[in-house]
């Protein structure tokens, strides 16, 4: 966590939208949220809407709940995208013997398709939030002793 992986994802998306290349970057809690108590039709119209885009950034793949629907939802937006065979960018804080050797076959399914469309890349590290952690916390303390 904290390594830059959705900065540099963040970096891609803005050198694309730069020229006028339509991107979109989500996550799938939000993505979850926008189908809750759609209709099926509406569900597929949305899910479908997702491949109109050149790229889809696909933030924090694992953050979800693994509920049955959550899957076949994740399923069906990855599976989607791979059939349009455009490209993906999908971050997450998985470990990549995580993604290959997955717990289930719902899993299974997902990180297949996910590991034929990206190239994955570790970004490991420092995470630079607890830095920016301990640089807001003095400043607050400089504040309370001064004041």
């Amino acid at each position: 966590m904290g390594t830059g992986k959705s900065f540099f994802a963040v970096c891609i998306a803005n050198a694309l939208l730069d020229r006028d290349v339509p991107v979109l970057m989500t996550n799938f809690p939000s993505i979850l949220n926008r189908l809750t108590g759609v209709f099926a039709e509406d569900r597929a119209a949305f899910i479908a809407s997702l491949d109109d885009y050149s790229l889809l950034v696909i933030d924090d793949l694992g953050v979800e709940r693994s509920t049955e629907y959550a899957m076949e939802q994740i399923f069906t937006v990855i599976d989607s995208r791979y059939r349009s065979k455009k490209p993906l960018i999908v971050t997450t804080n998985l470990k990549l013997e995580e993604i290959k050797n997955p717990p289930d076959l719902a899993h299974a399914r997902i990180y297949d398709r996910i590991l034929e469309r990206c190239a994955p890349v570790l970004f490991s590290g420092k995470n630079f939030r607890e830095e920016g952690a301990r640089a807001t916390k003095a400043a607050a303390k400089e504040i309370v002793r001064k004041g």
